[in-house]
């Protein structure tokens, strides 16, 4: 090619080649076996010429590359570059990655778990320990050029998004930052606060899939595909399969009429038969049968997505009671060999407690569970061997989808719908994305395949919704916390840490949010002259008429409410007066029926991880047992009217709530004794309306007024109502405006108020008490510092400390309502029942200041439900003693001791020096080396 080029042609290929070549992206693209996508080029480019980039691409797309691009350029300019991510293995993954690429000495990792090499010039950590350096002016920042984040669309997270803005805020000028997202739809506005915060950043989004995605419906025996592709003349649209539409009617008619019960049994009988033959076409094949069936299609390895820890370790036992083996003798013999390197730490004993041999057996076989009930260590073999190929069937809680790289040629989800920790929700179109993303491997698969199992009431069309939306949108989840405002203030002072918060994408999203809702009211202001032109009366002043009539029924509803507090009053008043052993009769609600009471009231100081200010603020819940031996807490929303004893009995001393035996006989007993007595039906008195003084003159006056006789006035009052309703929402859309204002900072002079009372903060200035509550970072930091600052966990030994640890971090996955938590004896359950006195009386400090926990901010209540577990393993205990008390799987265990143990030493960091006489300091560290022992030191890293 080069000869048919004049000579000054060639001049000028051979200086853009010479410019080319002399840039660091040049060897760096020399570093990879493949060509870099366009996007990751421009997106480097930028990089280079000094930029800070937003890459927003799909899932195994290679965005990574353009973070591994910004390590390359720190480590040849002689600086630092410190790459995030959102969780602990991904670090690890990333960590092992960089360290096979540039050497073990020049890169490092640090998480609340490991610390390696915490001085090289590349350093991995997760985002946490990078806000945390950043608010101690830890010396590691010096000489920092590029910090790599990567997940960042994580600051969407309700419970730690925070985190990433402090860290985009915070970080100093010189540091070029590059953000690395899954898709977005709103990439540019994220992009546009980046440029305000950051300086010159570029926006680079790729909706490109390297790998395509084709997606599926397994129903019955045959494996359909969600879309064809219709060539209509107008570019060839993706229509959703009408095989599938015809099996969703088909499924959803009626096959019988009721009517028909008049023509006699036999018409039911064939139209039933009929309904089964139907229905035998389309079922929904069992879990080994689908992984039975991807492996003669060849579209193996596959992840299944479950959302239920206990479904996927049952699943793999399905496949294994099914027979399936996927892999041969060989790789049976490789996984063997690598399964016992990783495990060779831990001890024999420990072994058996974890289900090692039937774990084993199952990976020889090519099939595994992953979730975050696992050992660390036993999901890091999981993911060593997917990515090898010797484990070909995995299946997955959502947490697998969280960046960790597992990719597979195939991804099946069992169903739509999962629990979001409040309730069975639909999942959304962007975790549809992310999950389905994991299908197609990079170099490996010409095409990845999502697959979606039928289920019962499927509807394809809905399904194929969530399939072509690619993108959602990125909101913010930012929240000041005691935490961060003790630290603004220490650093920046009152009024310059009141402007920095005002930067956080949080204001900027609810400041362009405020724009639509001014043109809202404007349109409003327009629509309301002409709803009072057509309400004018000739009579007389038809608003007046109107208002008296609105005055009317707001009096009328306010009686109504009274009355109902009223009867609320009284019911709670009933309420309190039940005894252990009456049987009462509960009249509404999903436990209405017979019900004998176990205890009448809340124990004051108890914590079972149920929602805050249960017991301050909802009036007494009696915890009873049903005639249909369930053991529940009531509230006063069971409870209506008043209730009364209908009956008493004994409750046995060996009655015990959690034994389904011992439920059965006392609900029997509960029957037998009351089962023939009908309540009393209560009876409502007089209506208060019919008495009220207001309401007979307000109707008076009403039939006094000029308007009311007019022939129009319905019609005149049916514009009035519309003007009413549209005036109350204009004034709702102006409060709008006026809440999303200085939003964050209107909390943050709250928080202020709060500290400043407890003398925490004194204008500008952190006091003594200040700076220990700036070392502390967690969800319950404020109720930690209280307790050093009282003193509560003087004295404890250092397994009581851990106890008392326990209750600032851990939170029940669910409440459990009917039996207290147990706690260790003695001086830890003195200090445990003091902190929950603690909280109470923050807890009402902060309603004071309006700070409210259901906005993510304020603290949550202390549970106690991990202190006896981890009291005895810092006490020594075997781990099958303690994981059997602790009725919890060992990956659940271990993850909450490595969250006692980063606490703890946030506690020995911040408690009173030993000098001056406090032992917690001292006994902190040692609860440190009592917890970090067995199961919980293995790790794969350091």
């Amino acid at each position: 090619m080069t000869e048919d080029l004049s000579p000054a042609e060639r001049y000028a290929a051979s200086r853009i080649r010479a410019a080319e070549e002399a840039t660091a992206l040049h060897p760096f693209r020399a570093m990879y076996d493949f060509d870099l996508d366009p996007f990751q080029i421009e997106a480097c480019e930028a990089l280079e010429a000094g930029k800070g980039v937003l890459v927003a691409a799909p899932t195994g797309s290679g965005k990574t590359i353009v973070g591994e691009f910004a390590v390359h350029l720190a480590l040849t300019q002689g600086g630092k570059c410190f790459y995030t991510t959102p969780i602990k293995a991904l670090s690890n993954q990333k960590y092992q990655d960089l360290v096979k690429r540039y050497g073990a000495d020049k890169v490092g990792l640090l998480t609340g778990d490991n610390s390696v090499n915490s001085d090289a010039p590349v350093v991995v950590m997760t985002t946490e320990v990078l806000r945390n350096m950043l608010y101690a002016g830890s010396q590691s920042l010096l000489g920092l050029a590029y910090v790599v984040m990567d997940e960042v669309h994580y600051l969407s997270d309700r419970f730690r998004g925070a985190v990433w803005e402090e860290v985009i805020i915070h970080l100093p000028e010189s540091v070029t930052l590059v953000s690395l997202s899954a898709t977005v739809s709103n990439a540019e506005e994220f992009g546009d606060w980046l440029d305000t915060v950051r300086g010159d950043t570029a926006v680079i989004v790729s909706e490109h899939r390297p790998v395509p995605l084709w997606q599926h419906v397994l129903a019955g025996r045959r494996m359909y595909d969600l879309f064809e592709e219709s060539d209509d003349g107008r570019g060839g649209r993706r229509e959703v399969n009408p095989d599938l539409l015809r099996m969703a009617r088909m499924e959803n008619q009626r096959t019988y009429n009721p009517r028909d019960r008049r023509k006699g049994k036999t018409v039911r009988e064939a139209d039933r038969e009929r309904e089964r033959r139907q229905r035998t076409r389309i079922w929904t094949p069992g879990r080994a049968e689908v992984i039975e069936r991807l492996d003669s299609a060849g579209l193996l390895p596959a992840i299944t997505f479950i959302f239920s820890r206990a479904g996927c370790e049952a699943a793999v036992q399905q496949c294994l009671y099914a027979g399936l083996r996927l892999n041969d003798e060989d790789a049976r013999q490789q996984v063997r060999e690598i399964v016992e390197e990783r495990t060779a730490s831990i001890p024999g004993e420990d072994l058996h407690v974890l289900g090692y041999y039937e774990w084993l057996e199952a990976l020889e076989r090519g099939i595994a569970a992953h979730h975050a009930g696992m050992l660390p260590t036993f999901k890091e073999v999981v993911e060593e061997l997917f990515v090898r190929g010797l484990v070909k069937a995995v299946f997955a809680t959502e947490t697998l989808a969280l960046g960790i790289n597992m990719p597979a040629r195939s991804v099946v989800l069992e169903k739509l719908v999962k629990w979001n920790g409040e309730q069975h929700a639909d999942i959304t179109p962007g975790e549809y994305t992310q999950l389905t993303g994991r299908a197609g491997r990079r170099g490996i698969d010409v095409e990845g395949h999502a697959a979606v199992l039928w289920q019962r009431g499927m509807d394809p069309q809905a399904l194929a919704g969530l399939a072509g939306t690619r993108t959602y949108p990125l909101r913010s989840s930012f929240k000041p916390s005691y935490n961060m405002a003790v630290n603004l203030v220490q650093q920046f002072g009152r009024h310059r840490s009141r402007e920095l918060l005002e930067t956080s994408f949080a204001q900027f999203q609810a400041d362009k949010s405020v724009v639509g809702i001014a043109k809202q009211v404007r349109r409003n202001e327009e629509g309301l002259e002409g709803y009072e032109q057509g309400m004018t009366c000739h009579l007389g002043d038809f608003q007046e008429y109107a208002a008296m009539r609105r005055d009317l029924k707001d009096r009328e509803t306010e009686l109504a409410k009274q009355g109902a507090a009223q009867r609320r009053v009284a019911a709670a008043d009933s309420l309190e007066k039940l005894k252990v052993g009456d049987i009462i009769h509960v009249p509404t609600g999903k436990f209405a029926g017979l019900a004998l009471v176990l205890d009448p009231g809340v124990p004051a100081g108890r914590t079972n991880g149920h929602r805050r200010g249960l017991e301050h603020h909802d009036g007494p819940r009696p915890l009873v047992l049903t005639a249909e031996r369930q053991v529940k807490r009531l509230a006063e929303i069971d409870f209506p009217v008043p209730v009364e004893a209908l009956e008493r009995m004994r409750i046995p001393k060996s009655f015990n709530p959690r034994s389904p035996q011992s439920r059965r006989d006392l609900a029997s007993q509960l029957r037998t004794k009351a089962g023939h007595i009908t309540p009393e039906r209560h009876r409502r008195g007089r209506a208060a309306a019919a008495d009220d003084r207001e309401i007979a003159r307000l109707r008076t006056a009403l039939r006094a007024h000029p308007c009311h006789g007019c022939d129009e006035r319905e019609d005149h009052a049916r514009w009035a109502e519309r003007y009413y309703r549209l005036q109350r929402d204009t004034r709702q859309l102006e409060q709008r405006i006026e809440g999303r204002t200085n939003t964050i900072a209107r909390t943050f002079d709250r928080i202020y108020a709060l500290l400043t009372e407890l003398d925490y903060l004194r204008g500008d200035e952190a006091t003594e008490h200040g700076k220990r509550l700036a070392r502390l970072y967690g969800e319950l930091d404020l109720l930690a510092s209280e307790c050093l600052r009282d003193g509560v966990w003087e004295g404890l030994n250092p397994a009581e400390l851990a106890a008392c640890v326990s209750a600032l971090v851990y939170e029940a996955r669910q409440a459990d309502d009917a039996v207290a938590p147990k706690v260790p004896a003695g001086a830890a359950k003195e200090a445990l029942g003091e902190m929950v006195r603690i909280w109470g009386r923050l807890d009402a400090l902060e309603e004071d200041h309006r700070i409210n926990q259901t906005e993510g901010v304020g603290q949550r209540e202390p549970d106690l439900g991990f202190a006896w577990a981890v009291y005895l393993w810092a006490s020594g205990k075997g781990l099958d003693e303690v994981l059997r008390e602790a009725e919890m799987p060992a990956g659940d265990f271990v993850r909450w001791c490595k969250q006692v143990i980063d606490v703890l030493g946030q506690v020995a960091a911040a408690a009173p020096a030993s000098s001056g006489g406090s032992t917690v300091a001292k006994n902190a560290r040692k609860a440190v080396e009592a917890v970090l022992r067995g199961v919980v030191a293995y790790s794969s890293v350091g």
